[in-house]
């Protein structure tokens, strides 16, 4: 498994400056974990893109071709969330059936720019036909604005909002977020870090209360990585300029060093 450094912070219409500080913060925070959950120390092979912050389709055609191209599996290190787009575009090339499992406090379905926006970007994967509707799983939303909601609607999404999750239970929750996901071919799996509660995870743009615990997290993830289809992860949004303590560029590392547990 390849991790890619994609230090992009463009695509957050000037609320997400500083992400692009992130793919090294956590990288160097990863040396801090000596183990990792699963009692095992992944090794960390990267490959770092150059991007250029001032020149959003380029430096989206540069990720498209990227992850396109690449062999092995990837977990992409942002960079705000617009990253999504190009990856998962060059992704969705090697299926004839991908999927999308997005944790995230918003569903990023507001606008429809061009190059898309981190508020955005889903949309667009969406309508330019990258991934069907029904292929697309929104876990933690716990705040949207009234276009989001109809355009939620009007695709028939499904979003597990973060009221219903909680009540759920994390097991419970698990457990349906893996039906729902199975269908498809090749499964992307796309962290926006704001899905946990800001108090674990304050550095972030857009501070969401009422999310995951950290420990919360954890646990979901621990257990999708059973899951069979998933080809690729991202991690997005965390922000070290507006950071308490480390405290959410450690937990991205710790984050990382799950998801690097095995090929899944």
């Amino acid at each position: 498994m390849k991790v890619i450094l994609a230090p992009f912070s463009a695509g957050g219409l000037g609320k997400t400056k500083g992400c692009e500080l992130a793919p090294s913060a956590i990288l160097s925070a990863s040396k801090e974990i000596f183990l990792n959950e699963f009692l095992k120390s992944p090794k960390i092979r990267e490959l770092a893109l150059d991007l250029d912050n001032s020149n959003i389709e380029l430096s989206f055609e540069k990720i498209e071709n990227c992850i396109k191209e690449l062999p092995e599996k990837p977990l992409i290190l942002g960079g705000d969330h617009s990253i999504t787009y190009a990856s998962f575009k060059g992704f969705s090339k090697k299926f004839s059936n991908p999927g999308i499992l997005v944790f995230d406090a918003h569903p990023d379905l507001e606008n429809d720019f061009f190059p898309p926006s981190h508020e955005d970007y889903l949309r667009r994967l969406i309508s330019e036909g990258h991934v069907k509707s029904e292929n697309v799983v929104l876990v933690g939303v716990r705040n949207l604005h009234q276009n989001e909601l109809k355009v939620i609607n009007d695709l028939n999404l499904k979003p597990f909002y973060m009221k219903n999750a909680y009540n759920l239970g994390v097991e419970d929750l698990a457990n349906l977020i893996m039906q729902n996901v199975r269908k498809v071919d090749g499964l992307y799996v796309s962290i926006d870090i704001d899905v946990i509660d800001p108090a674990f995870a304050p550095g972030t743009g857009h501070i969401e209360p009422g999310g995951f615990t950290s420990r919360e997290f954890l646990y979901l993830i621990q257990r999708i990585l059973n899951l069979k289809n998933i080809r690729a992860f991202d991690i997005v949004e965390v922000n070290p300029t507006k950071d308490i303590n480390g405290m959410t560029v450690k937990l991205g590392a710790k984050i990382l060093l799950e998801l690097l547990n095995n090929e899944y």
